[in-house]
């Protein structure tokens, strides 16, 4: 839907290098180590005890045993998790006929807890968070905790950057664990599957996304969906954060919120990627066309107004804009979404600089894993793994003068 407000604003406009960061990995010990990729902090809590019953069950689920990355990706209607309410993928995702015609169909989200209930109390160190550079959803959280000053409330590990789909009757575990930063609440876990098998024991070999809000205390994933976790940065833990006063879901702007997520999450967020896996000509041609349809149309929004719901930065800007910043270092190329790219739209080029120059954000991002896994890992797609070079200078780009703060003062 493009609500009354957005249509309005349409209808009056005219038509990596390599860099790591430099900040130090707290180790286990409490003692500074050495310089860890972009300033992703993992401290250890404590060393829970897991009961026998819950440590990891190493046989394969029968069903998933050498999946595709189409098995995991995509969904049916008959999957377990294949309708959970408050899950984005549900609210906004394709119809089954759709999908049958070769449209990328995406699996919900399975866990959808909520900090700040009497079973998860917002408390500093509980609560740790997995992620990965590459994925934009997991970049969300990690931007918001960042924007809020939660880097010592919720402790962080992130993944390596290499997915791998085995053909050799091994089953998909996800992102794997690296040596570089180990889970520090279960050193003997190698995937990101042995974190949702410890939840959910049996849990199946798929659907295996991040970011991953887990409890500490309980030893169970409190919640596995980019939306609402970024809610929960946003207002849960203000007590605890070096900015509190920071609200990016204003009620007054509920609205205007949920108007601009409805076009960005389907054509833009997911759209790349409904573009990138479509099974079809015909799917991928209708992704395509939805795509650049949205970006116009925001491109037009942001000629008119500084941020996506007018002068006020919102959790609407946090979901599209880790979208934006990986557009044209992978998109473009590797999703075959290559019709403009987003230098190419003046407004979207100065509010994505704009955003990347915030103070903490630059750190979230790290153009060059997320280029290698992209190109890496998706061999159905790129199937040497070769890793594209350009654009030369990005992060060098990024940081160029955006002038929105002169144009909408």
């Amino acid at each position: 839907m493009f609500g009354a407000h957005l249509q309005r604003l349409w209808r009056s406009s005219v038509p990596v290098s390599k860099r790591l960061l430099t900040a130090s990995r707290t180790a286990h010990t409490g003692v500074t180590s050495k310089p860890f990729a972009r300033a992703t902090s993992t401290h250890r809590f404590g060393s829970a005890v897991l009961p026998q019953s819950r440590l990891l069950t190493m046989a394969a689920n029968k069903d998933n045993v050498g999946a595709s990355q189409g098995d995991i990706f995509g969904t049916t209607a008959s999957d377990q998790f294949a309708h959970v309410e408050g899950s984005d993928q549900n609210k906004f995702g394709v119809s089954e006929e759709e999908a049958k015609a070769g449209a990328f169909r995406r699996p919900p989200t399975a866990f959808h807890d909520t900090i700040g209930s009497e079973k998860y109390p917002a408390e500093a160190g509980r609560y740790h968070l997995y992620v990965a550079w590459a994925c934009p959803w997991a970049h969300r959280a990690l931007l918001m905790r960042s924007l809020k000053g939660l880097e010592d409330v919720i402790s962080v590990t992130m993944l390596g950057w290499f997915l791998e789909w085995p053909d050799d009757g091994r089953p998909y575990r996800g992102w794997p664990f690296t040596k570089e930063d180990p889970d520090p609440l279960h050193p003997e876990f190698e995937y990101l599957h042995d974190v949702y098998n410890l939840a959910q024991p049996g849990y199946p070999y798929k659907k295996l996304s991040v970011p991953v809000l887990f409890d500490k205390k309980t030893q169970t994933i409190v919640n596995n969906e980019s939306s609402e976790i970024i809610r929960m940065f946003n207002s849960q833990f203000n007590d605890l954060a070096k900015r509190p006063e920071l609200d990016l879901e204003p009620a007054d702007l509920e609205s205007a919120m949920t108007e601009i997520d409805e076009l960005v999450y389907p054509n833009i967020n997911d759209g790349v990627y409904r573009c990138g896996f479509a099974g079809s000509q015909e799917a991928y041609d209708t992704a395509c066309t939805k795509l650049f349809d949205a970006l116009d149309k925001v491109e037009a929004l942001l000629g008119k107004q500084r941020y996506l719901c007018g002068d006020r930065l919102t959790l609407s800007d946090i979901r599209l804009v880790t979208t934006l910043l990986r557009f044209d270092i992978v998109y473009h190329t590797h999703f075959k979404c290559n019709k403009r790219r987003v230098v190419d739209y003046p407004n979207l080029w100065g509010y994505t600089r704009e955003i990347y120059q915030m103070e903490g954000v630059s750190a979230t991002f790290n153009p060059l894993e997320t280029k290698k896994h992209y190109f890496g890992s998706h061999r159905k797609i790129n199937p040497l793994g070769i890793v594209a070079q350009g654009p030369d200078n990005y992060e060098a780009l990024l940081s160029e003068p955006h002038g929105r703060d002169r144009a909408y003062n």
